[in-house]
């Protein structure tokens, strides 16, 4: 193909959507990435990069780029939300590494977003539009084509919807979805960690898990910040936005009652953000002709498995490969659907299964919690629930 249809168009400058920029650039194709932003950028918030996600941000070559701003864990631990008491999840730091192949790494969402997009630009100047909205999709046997609030039309050989959560595409391709509320409201904030006291700053990540809730937090830029997510079990609010400011007050209010080490970090918390948690049953598929999706697009998940960032950036490189490996695109799309379909939706599925995981009621019960880490945290049920993650390798999987 030649000419302005052969480019692939990717709605969405995520994290998914650079990755599969990239990635397709690396393999020779002309990429348009569309972004409605005036100016790129990632919420202040922390991400989790398993070894899977980090075996496609090395194959990028990013890892020169990423290794100054990453904190890598010794572990992660589960913490009583009441006592303190604790017991080992699993061991990552070279542990990781040894088993895997890659470490386990944490970030500042804006860190990674920003080596992301500079490797896009640097690859391929002028990739990344700006104030490009989407107001729908359009295709034929020979192009996709992206509907611009603008009025303009942009056509290439494939649109790939990466807009996230509430996605443009998914919606023009399939029609609203249909998300539910889970009845839990999420905190989130990030601390300098010169502010924190010392119990709060051990080389693990940490997992609060109590009646109703938990809390997980852990450090970032090497060190240098704290990030803290909290979730609770409450009816009163139902907006999903991750940018709705909330209080210190208020969030110590929804762990009234937990140890006082974990509440002096949300007292720490400078500006703590608050959104409601929907879920959505895992898609049969996604693509039709020349247009598909990827990440939360099409598989979003609750944030209990700390895999989000990890699947879009595994689709972004499974997405390449396949309209790397075929020349047409209808079948391209489909053979990267049926490589991500069953793994996405295990993901979607694991952890939604931590919620009644990490806030079981019997843990207000401490021979109940005795026994609950003895079963749920058994090295062996941690593997089996943890090592399928992180033994994929999106570079080498089968499409």
């Amino acid at each position: 193909m030649t000419g302005e249809d052969d480019r692939i168009l990717i709605a969405g400058a995520g994290l998914g959507g650079l990755t599969a920029a990239l990635a397709l650039i690396r393999r020779g194709f002309r990429v348009t990435v569309l972004e409605q932003a005036p100016a790129l950028g990632e919420v202040g918030a922390g991400v989790q990069i398993g070894a899977n996600g980090m075996c496609v941000l090395d194959h990028l070559g990013l890892w020169p780029s990423l290794a100054p701003l990453a904190w890598q864990p010794e572990g992660k631990r589960i913490y009583h939300y009441r006592t303190g008491e604790s017991w080992p999840l699993y061991d990552l730091g070279a542990d990781s590494a040894e088993r895997y192949g890659f470490p386990y790494c944490m970030f500042h969402r804006a860190d990674l977003h920003a080596v992301l997009a500079d490797a896009v630009a640097a690859a391929q100047p002028g990739t990344i539009r700006l104030n490009a909205a989407l107001a729908g999709v359009e295709q034929d046997s020979s192009r996709a084509i992206a509907l611009l609030d603008s009025g303009e039309r942009v056509s290439g050989a494939a649109l790939i919807g990466a807009d996230g959560i509430h996605s443009i595409v998914r919606r023009a391709l399939f029609g609203p979805d249909d998300p539910q509320f889970t009845g839990i409201v999420a905190w989130r904030g990030v601390v300098p960690t010169a502010d924190l006291p010392t119990p709060l700053l051990e080389p693990q990540s940490a997992i609060w898990i109590g009646p109703g809730g938990h809390c997980v937090h852990y450090q970032l830029r090497n060190g240098a910040l704290m990030n803290f997510v909290g979730a609770v079990e409450r009816s009163d609010w139902r907006i999903e936005s991750w940018n709705t400011p909330g209080t210190v007050a208020e969030c110590l209010r929804d762990f009234d009652g937990w140890n006082d080490t974990l509440r002096s970090l949300i007292r720490a918390i400078p500006a703590p953000y608050k959104w409601a948690l929907h879920v959505r049953d895992p898609m049969e598929a996604w693509s039709k002709g020349r247009i598909t999706l990827l990440g939360d697009a099409c598989h979003a998940t609750l944030p209990f498995l700390a895999q989000g960032a990890n699947h879009a950036i595994e689709d972004g490189l499974v997405l390449a490969r396949a309209l790397d490996a075929f020349d047409d695109v209808e079948t391209a799309l489909k053979r990267y659907e049926a490589a991500r379909l069953e793994r996405t939706a295990r993901m979607v599925r694991g952890s939604a299964a931590n919620t009644a995981r990490f806030h079981n009621p019997k843990l207000a019960d401490p021979e109940e919690t005795a026994r609950i880490a003895r079963e749920e945290f058994d090295p062996a049920a941690v593997a089996e629930r943890h090592d399928w993650l992180f033994e994929y390798n999106a570079v080498t999987a089968e499409i």
